[in-house]
């Protein structure tokens, strides 16, 4: 093992993550500005800097200097901590993501397993937030957050059983792996098997329960302003309440990164072929680095950033375009509609794996589960009422002819009350 090398790639690969967490907040804030401006037709943030640009910077400033007030009847342990344990699973779990070949921290064999699990212990937190808060605004955010987030982390982890699926259907002897690395690895023989050709439902799954796990709008009801106040968010401020802002953001980041993995191909894109720049470039052949490898990273990073970033854009683009959901449609969502359709997924997977001879059985995958994706669009439309006419779901207008119905029956067994007399007429009297 050459310590040099191993030293370098961990000073490499820890400033990239601490640059990566703490920029890509100021850039999400700035471009979820100006991209909801543009969708709303208006202008965004325009004074400070060009374009804006220094306006998120300022907004870190601010943070950073602002006063926490606490109120004296809150619970100090459990109020100071709950910030540090929200953030510690978000800041841990990069220790697992291949952004490229080089720039991985660690390529865990259960890297899938242990995402799952620092994604559960935000629930810690956002629960010890709205408890140690001692507030009953809080208290009820950090309850409704902490039920969300436990429903929708179910389908969110079936979800991620077709890579898993596919991963052991094309390794060598049919043996899978939770590890992101080998996943990705199983999606480059040929480059354009991605897995969202074959999985296209399981990233829609993945992807709405993402939204939720992140609290993202529309399933933002626990720290909704029409809501809850601010939720389990409503007492903290300055520096505390960023740590919050932060681990939102970095959990965007995290969901968009495992579903570049997943789903994506990770890092592979135009030009992200390290035998072709071996073949290419022959500089520094016996050095740590060679300049092949410099290349071949640098627009392997690239490419998954790009896709990362398109995913993060998605999340604004359904901020923008959506309404917020009621807390009972929210939770029905999960348990009635996500969570049969991802062990459908599973199960008619796993099936056709089984069934279907070589070398059909990539290509009749993926053609079934885009008819399972659709079945799935048509039938949320179904559910909810969707249409580009705007007309009204049946499920509201059968309510409306109920109350019309019930309004009829109690005019007429109701009894007409006599008229009251007027003034003259009492006079008159």
């Amino acid at each position: 093992m050459n310590i040099g090398f191993e030293i370098v790639h961990f000073v490499v690969n820890l400033l990239f993550f601490i640059l990566l967490i703490s920029t890509n907040a100021v850039i999400m804030v700035y471009a979820e500005r100006k991209v909801m401006a543009y969708m709303q037709d208006r202008i965004g943030p325009k004074h400070y800097g060009p374009f804006g640009l220094l306006q998120s910077t300022y907004d870190v400033m601010k943070l950073l200097l602002k006063e926490i007030v606490r109120s004296r009847d809150t619970d100090n342990s459990v109020f100071i901590v709950a910030p540090m344990i929200f953030f510690a699973p978000v800041l841990t779990a990069f220790v697992m993501l291949p952004f490229s070949p080089f720039v991985t921290q660690s390529a865990l064999a259960t890297g899938l397993i242990l995402y799952v699990a620092l994604s559960s212990l935000d629930v810690i937190g956002v629960f010890m937030a709205g408890w140690g808060s001692n507030n009953k605004y809080a208290l009820i955010g950090g309850l409704r957050s902490t039920a969300q987030m436990i429903s929708y982390e179910l389908p969110l982890l079936l979800a991620l059983m077709g890579p898993v699926m596919l991963t052991s259907f094309v390794s060598h002897g049919g043996v899978g792996s939770i590890s992101f690395t080998d996943i990705t690895h199983a999606q480059l023989a040929p480059s354009w098997r991605w897995f969202v050709l074959l999985q296209p439902l399981g990233l829609m799954i993945y992807y709405i329960c993402g939204l939720a796990e992140t609290n993202r709008a529309p399933f933002d009801l626990p720290e909704a302003e029409s809501e809850l106040v601010a939720g389990y968010l409503t007492e903290y401020s300055g520096m505390r309440w960023a740590m919050f802002f932060l681990g939102e953001y970095g959990n965007m980041l995290i969901v968009s990164a495992v579903a570049t993995v997943l789903f994506l191909g990770g890092w592979s894109g135009p030009g992200a072929d390290l035998a072709f720049w071996h073949r290419t470039v022959t500089a520094n052949p016996g050095g740590i680095f060679s300049v092949a490898d410099i290349i071949f990273n640098v627009i392997a990073l690239f490419w998954f950033l790009v896709k990362v970033y398109i995913l993060q854009f998605i999340f604004i683009w359904v901020r923008s375009t959506l309404p917020r959901l009621r807390a009972d449609q929210l939770m029905q969502f999960a348990w009635l509609i996500l969570i049969p359709f991802t062990l459908a997924n599973i199960l008619i997977t796993a099936a056709l794996l089984l069934a279907v001879p070589q070398p059909y059985t990539l290509w009749v995958t993926g053609i079934v589960n885009f008819v399972l994706l659709a079945f799935f669009i048509g039938f949320i439309s179904r559910a909810i009422g969707a249409s580009p006419k705007g007309e009204l779901p049946p499920w509201v207008k059968m309510r409306q002819q109920n109350l019309a119905r019930q309004a009829a029956i109690s005019a007429v067994a109701t009894p007409r009350l006599a008229k009251p007399e007027s003034e003259p007429e009492m006079a008159r009297r």
